[in-house]
């Protein structure tokens, strides 16, 4: 197939980034309007960013094959189309479990532009540029998530918290244009059969999230028999769900994907990166406005300014990818932030917004780092009949951590603040658990680094 560069193409794919990250970064300033707006609890509200980031890890590995079957831009061109009316359903939504519904539909529209994205562009750039257009795609998943706290923010406060989701439809208009007037046609390979998607694995996994999540969202900050009921729900479901992929004949994931210890290790990697950087989405907002007493527009913009850094460092960060080896970027990348996150734990207790500010500073350039480096890095060792997989197994392992970092950090948060009902909580208790949710995320950081290193070292 002929390669394409128009740069038209690659705006597409950008465009189809920035959709999707926007999708989370401008609804969790909305969180504490939303918790005042339907009159319920901060685990309640949690669902909103939850059931958009479940919904994308249950079906992000079958859309990737999907693409490989029916083909990139037509399964691209039908995720801005589900996106775009699942904003809509969002904007006119009633009660919040509506909102909770529609943003779930909303996440399967971005489970398509997310995994078919890094799976396009080996069609629209040369391999020499393939990081340099994966740096592009992090600025843009940058931008979208320095823009969404920022609009969000002024929106919330002039228009109305709706207006964070109807704002999406013309983006979603301007992308399905682009996407027909620019982006190549794909071959496909294979022809379809719906026995060929595994639905009954597809199934398992979305229970077994839903299980994980529940299990650690309930409670209101407690752990009681409940909870525990779930984790083992959850732990069977995994059972499950590895037997089913060792003996159905079309398997969601391929167990022999990882056997590859390089991509096994990026993705476990890669879910303890993408929790951390969730838990700095749903603390932030609290901790600046609870504890700092800020406005919404102002939590939007301080919350902005560590993304703006990421996505200043963006197309750099794919450059160097493509001039060093991409591993030595990982751990460069990896060990900014545990830097990072643990001044998230000290520096805004001393020095307030300077200090938040000073810290996300320093984090979000090394995420930038490692995801150009680790989506590289799995990318280029990707069979080319097996990217739409590869991108959506990368993608679920990114999920997985972004799901966890809504609920887990998020509990860990409530129970270290004392209260699930942050509006009564002191200043002082909110600040705490601010400190607890990222002195456990500079660990988990740092426990990603001596992986990445242990990697290195079984390598030579």
């Amino acid at each position: 197939m002929k390669r394409y560069s128009n740069k038209w193409a690659l705006a597409s794919l950008s465009l189809s980034t920035l959709m999707a990250s926007l999708g989370v970064s401008i609804v969790n300033v909305a969180l504490p309007t939303l918790t005042e707006a339907f009159s319920t609890s901060f685990q309640s509200v949690q669902w909103v960013v939850i059931s958009y980031l479940l919904s994308i890890t249950v079906i992000i590995v079958s859309i990737g094959k999907l693409g490989d079957i029916f083909g990139l831009r037509r399964m691209l061109m039908i995720g801005v189309i589900i996106y775009t009316f699942a904003s809509f359903a969002c904007g006119i939504s009633p009660t919040l479990w509506g909102l909770i519904l529609a943003r779930a539909f909303q996440g399967l529209g971005a489970a398509i532009l997310i995994a078919l994205t890094l799976a396009f562009v080996r069609e629209a750039v040369s391999d020499k540029k393939t990081g340099s257009a994966m740096g592009m795609l992090g600025t843009m998943s940058a931008i979208g998530t320095a823009l969404g706290p920022t609009l969000g923010g002024i929106l919330i406060e002039h228009f109305g918290w709706r207006t964070i989701f109807l704002i999406m439809i013309p983006l979603g208009v301007l992308n399905m244009f682009l996407i027909y007037r620019y982006l190549p046609i794909t071959k496909t390979n294979t022809k379809f059969e719906g026995e060929k998607i595994d639905w009954i694995g597809t199934l398992v996994l979305a229970l077994t999230l839903a299980s994980y999540t529940l299990a650690m969202t309930i409670g209101k900050g407690s752990f009681d028999w409940l909870n525990a009921v779930l984790l083992l729900l959850t732990v069977l479901g995994i059972g499950i769900f590895v037997y089913s992929q060792a003996n159905v004949k079309f398997p969601l994931i391929k167990l022999s994907l990882f056997r590859n210890r390089n991509l096994s290790t990026s993705l476990i990697i890669n879910s303890f990166v993408s929790t951390v950087m969730m838990a700095t989405l749903v603390v932030g907002p609290f901790y600046l406005s609870l504890a700092l007493g800020l406005n919404e527009t102002f939590v939007g913009m301080v919350m902005s300014v560590g993304p703006i850094v990421s996505a200043l460092t963006g197309i750099p960060s794919g450059r160097i990818v493509d001039y060093f080896e991409a591993s030595k970027i990982v751990k460069t990348g990896l060990l900014i932030m545990v830097l990072g996150a643990f001044a998230l734990s000290i520096l805004p207790s001393h020095y307030g917004v300077l200090g938040y500010i000073i810290a996300l500073s320093i984090l979000t350039p090394g995420y930038q780092l490692f995801q150009a480096a680790n989506n590289t890095s799995v990318m280029m060792d990707a069979n080319k009949d097996q990217r739409g997989l590869v991108s959506g197994v990368l993608n679920l392992s990114r999920n997985l951590g972004l799901i966890t970092g809504a609920s887990v950090m998020g509990a860990l948060f409530a129970f270290a603040v004392g209260s699930s009902d942050f509006e009564i909580a002191k200043a002082q208790e909110i600040s705490k658990g601010m400190t607890a949710t990222f002195v456990a995320a500079g660990i988990l950081m740092s426990i990603a680094l001596i992986v990445s290193l242990i990697k290195q070292k079984k390598a030579l």
